[in-house]
């Protein structure tokens, strides 16, 4: 088994152009790319067609892509990564109601288990509006529910890529959550 640390190394040789340190990379976090994907995938509405390995593979394509990217530690990839997975659940989303083909919404469930909070469906367009309209006028607290939400990460890990300490994203996260909640049940 590889231990964060190991993962950490491994992004940053990768940082530094390392190539065969990217290609030793994939097999280590494949699993939880694949894990998160499945995740994002839940949320979505039945009958969606893609499925988590082709989430992650294009995904995948989207970070190998990227010019010199200064991976820091675990945490962030992950973080990047479940963004790049939100953005093409996101596109398609967009693709599918342009094309007018179905007239369904995508559904994603916004719940936190530590707070037990009952799940509420809302679309994935109407969500990621929210995001955005939030992120305008208070930027960190719309991306530590990002983090939360569609990356998955712990408080602590939002911690560290935020450069934040537990108690001040716990503070973000509730008020994100409280601020989201009320933007998305008024659009109902």
């Amino acid at each position: 088994m590889t231990s964060p640390s190991d993962v950490t190394a491994l992004l940053r040789a990768w940082s530094d152009g390392d190539a065969d340190a990217r290609d030793r990379l994939v097999p280590v976090v494949y699993g939880e790319l694949r894990r998160r994907a499945a995740a994002h995938l839940r949320r979505e509405r039945s009958g969606h067609t893609l499925q988590p390995t082709a989430l992650v593979h294009e995904a995948y394509l989207r970070l190998v892509t990227q010019d010199r990217a200064a991976w820091q530690n675990r945490a962030q990839f992950f973080a990047v990564a479940s963004e790049m997975m939100r953005r093409i659940l996101v596109d398609r989303a967009r693709a599918r109601k342009m094309a007018k083909r179905s007239g369904q919404w995508t559904r994603v469930t916004l719940m936190d288990d530590a707070a037990n909070a009952s799940p509420h469906d809302v679309d994935l367009l109407d969500l990621d509006a929210a995001l955005d309209e939030l992120g305008a006028f208070d930027p960190r607290k719309a991306r530590v529910a990002e983090l939360r939400f569609f990356a998955g990460l712990s408080l602590e890990e939002i911690g560290v890529v935020l450069h934040t300490s537990v108690a001040t994203t716990m503070r973000d996260w509730r008020a994100a959550r409280a601020w989201l909640f009320k933007r998305l049940t008024r659009t109902r």
